[in-house]
């Protein structure tokens, strides 16, 4: 698996040095690189019969018990086949789709890494590394859906799917953090043996809500779901690939990877079906109403994603069954059909419906296929979008408590998408076709070749179900419920309340499509009505909201960074005396031990003495003599050292002094004359100022000098100063050796400062 990835990691980049002939074919490259992973997983699947898990574990940060892992068991093969299956797929349409683009290298560089970083994402079996590769797949579709970049539509829709899925990763991270320190690991294995201790944890809930934030904006779930439309500005193989198959499908697939951790509980049970069936509704809703063919189809999206979200939370046997199936049922129908409309845009010049119209004459096999993928998306038999609508007809009936609520929206949500579905048929390809740009053609092999191999797969696999069943989806399903589960699939299940339902959603699904195909004036009122009733868009709420923060942002700065340093100094100094007084009103009761003594009197007339240079310096009006009291205090600090014996620092004190009184003189006796001296309130105010601050740091070190720990670290570097580190002066031993790194990056700040000193002072010379 790791030598998989490293495929994606290496062939990208190494197309870029390649001879221009070959770059021209990159694209059916990197369709046979991907055919030949997808050739590697099917070639495991007899392997995973065996053994119901492969894992590969590399040492990546040991030090905090971090390793690179890779499990292949049943639901990352699903995942997998699909990424690599119809990511060939999609290279091959690209191919065709995009040869009159510019920058084609850029956009096979970026889905190929996508393709990549997809496939890490689902094989990883380290909670950490799935987030490095969730994100990662975030950056490049930003990059892909940014591919017509000089568009400002393309721009504001990658930034706002870019902005919506980082937050989301932010979010699924600290969850996994905050879960991963109840068992002390990230390990996917590991949370599953300790499943009871996460769930039993206090910090169970706030950890799921914070994983959903990250599954809710990655799979487009309500209210984070109008990122999806905004997205179709990208490329039809983008929307294809990305936007149906694969990124928004990585929220249901780590709700399926944590189900055995995080599910089963009341939780559990009741944020993500509401959340699910929430999201079903607005898809099915809104695309009923919509004119762009890709909106149409991206709102569809929206529905199936609620649907396979619902079915995770409704967590049954047969509702987990019921989702593993869909998957494989929407990747193949919705892939083909944002082909199919990518093809038509590119044919005819427009993908708006109203202006479409009459293509079977053009483009019969185009409508065949259009015809059965389509019903597959209505969930009409044959196809196996049938069979996956009664199996999730059948996990609602059986779901207790609000199943019924469930199944009765579940059933409007389906009859808005047969009427979707028959609609999208009607007026592109039979209605009339009297506004069409251009007349089109069916030119293309490769254009056709994709959604035709999904479309008789569909068709294929409703036929003969058990082919999928009894391999792929029985083998997810253990992984999901972590135990062994038989799962036969059948297409005719004989006449039951299940069929029934699904008569029921065909008739009213007919009946609606024949009512509004009559009665145009319906479509219209429906669009006056959501517009009064739906007033406020979420793409309007997050640009307004953007807009608000960015102009707060700028006030915040004229307030704060308003330029005068003396306030910068004193805000600084307020805050954190304030701060530290809080902490000793906290922390009050102790008493000061520390006896006070006059003698020897010399060193008291010395402490007097730099008391007393400090206030003149204080309230001096002239810099020179300002600046000689303040080395009259430092000097006198040096003697104190000296008294004490600490002959290295008296050093130190008497060199940097010395320093800053010359350069202090030097730089002051340059500047103007003082323009206004501080107004008596302003030097009120500093005396307040530094009284506050002076009074909490004395205070401080009076209290520190009680402090009693268990072993002084001095005791440490007197032991080892000589043993360590060869040295019998515990200072110069510290700073050059213990505090080595603290050191050279002393030497280099004075360095740099030095050389701009010198700088500053050789061009004033030269300026002369």
């Amino acid at each position: 698996m790791q030598r998989v990835l490293l495929i994606y990691l290496l062939f990208a980049p190494a197309l870029l040095w390649l001879p221009e002939r070959i770059k021209k074919q990159r694209a059916l490259l990197f369709a046979l690189v991907q055919l030949g992973v997808f050739a590697y997983f099917i070639t495991r699947i007899p392997l995973l019969s065996e053994v119901p898990l492969i894992r590969e574990v590399t040492q990546w940060i040991p030090g905090i018990g971090l390793d690179l892992e890779f499990t292949l068991d049943g639901l990352s093969m699903i995942f997998s086949l699909l990424i690599s299956g119809i990511g060939a797929l999609v290279f091959l349409y690209a191919r065709a789709y995009m040869k009159n683009y510019r920058n084609t290298g850029r956009f096979y560089f970026f889905l190929f890494l996508f393709s990549g970083a997809m496939l890490g994402l689902v094989l990883s079996g380290n909670l950490i590394q799935l987030f490095i590769f969730w994100e990662l797949t975030t950056f490049l579709s930003f990059m892909l859906i940014n591919f017509f970049h000089e568009k400002e539509a393309s721009r504001n829709a990658a930034f706002q799917s870019l902005f919506i899925t980082g937050f989301g990763g932010l979010s699924l991270l600290t969850g996994i953090i905050l879960l991963g320190k109840v068992v002390d690991s990230y390990s996917v294995s590991e949370w599953i043996l300790r499943a009871s201790e996460i769930r039993e944890s206090p910090a169970y809930l706030p950890g799921l809500i914070l994983i959903l934030i990250g599954v809710m904006t990655k799979s487009a779930q309500f209210p984070f779901h109008f990122w999806l439309p905004g997205a179709m500005e990208a490329p039809a193989p983008v929307s294809s690939y990305l936007h149906s198959a694969t990124m928004v499908k990585a929220g249901f697939f780590l709700l399926a990877r944590l189900n055995p951790v995080l599910g089963g509980t009341t939780e559990w049970t009741f944020i993500i079906p509401l959340v699910g069936v929430v999201t079903m509704l607005t898809g099915s809703y809104f695309a009923i109403t919509r004119t762009d063919l890709k909106s149409i189809l991206a709102y569809t999206t929206i529905n199936a994603l609620g649907i396979l979200i619902l079915l995770m939370g409704i967590d049954t046997k047969l509702s987990v069954k019921a989702a593993l199936l869909f998957l494989f049922v929407h990747a193949f129908y919705k892939a083909s059909l944002f082909m199919i409309a990518g093809m038509i845009e590119k044919k005819t010049g427009t993908r708006e419906i109203g202006l479409l119209g009459g293509l079977v004459r053009y483009m019969p096999f185009t409508f065949l296929i259009t015809v059965l993928v389509a019903f597959s998306m209505a969930g009409l038999p044959p196809m196996l979008g049938f069979l996956g609508k009664e199996l999730i007809y059948e996990a609602k009936v059986q779901l207790p408590g609000i199943g019924a609520l469930i199944l009765v929206l579940g059933v409007v949500s389906n009859v808005l998408m047969v009427a979707v579905s028959l609609l999208f048929i009607y007026r592109i390809f039979l209605g009339k076709g009297d506004s069409m740009p251009r007349i089109p053609d069916e030119k293309g092999f490769l254009l056709l070749l994709g959604p035709g191999i999904l479309a008789l797969l569909s068709l294929f696999l409703g036929l003969f179900p058990g082919l999928l069943g009894s391999t792929l989806v029985q083998s997810a399903l253990a992984v999901v419920h972590a135990e062994g589960v038989e799962v036969k699939l059948k297409l005719w299940h004989g006449f039951n309340e299940v069929f029934m339902l699904s008569v029921m959603t065909v008739v009213l699904g007919v009946g609606l499509f024949l009512l509004m195909l009559r009665k145009k004036v319906i479509q219209e009122r429906w669009n006056n009505l959501n517009q009064r009733i739906f007033y406020i868009q979420l793409t309007r709420v997050f640009t307004a909201a953007l807009d608000q923060f960015v102009r707060f942002s700028e006030r915040k700065t004229r307030v704060l960074q308003h330029g005068y340093h003396r306030y910068y100094i004193l805000t600084i100094i307020l805050f954190a005396a304030l701060l530290i007084w809080l902490q000793i009103f906290v922390t009050r009761g102790w008493v000061i031990e520390t006896g006070f003594s006059l003698q020897p009197f010399y060193i008291s007339g010395l402490v007097l003495l730099i008391i007393l240079s400090t206030i003149f310096s204080a309230v001096s009006n002239s810099r020179l003599t300002s600046i000689i009291a303040l080395g009259v205090s430092g000097y006198g600090i040096s003697l104190i050292y000296l008294y004490y014996s600490a002959i290295d620092l008296a050093i130190t004190q008497i060199l940097v002094e010395t320093l800053i009184v010359v350069m202090f003189v030097l730089v002051l006796q340059r500047l103007p004359r003082f323009a206004r001296l501080s107004s008596r309130l302003t030097k009120i105010r500093d005396l307040a100022v530094a009284l506050i601050f002076g009074s909490v740091m004395t205070l401080l070190a009076l209290k520190a000098i009680r402090l009693e720990f268990s072993a002084p670290i001095s005791d440490f570097f007197l032991t080892n100063s000589y043993s360590g580190a060869f040295g019998r002066n515990v200072v110069n031993v510290i700073l050059v050796d213990f505090r080595a790194l603290d050191t050279l990056g002393e030497v280099v700040v004075l360095t740099v400062s030095a050389f701009g000193v010198s700088m500053l002072l050789r061009k004033n010379n030269s300026e002369k």
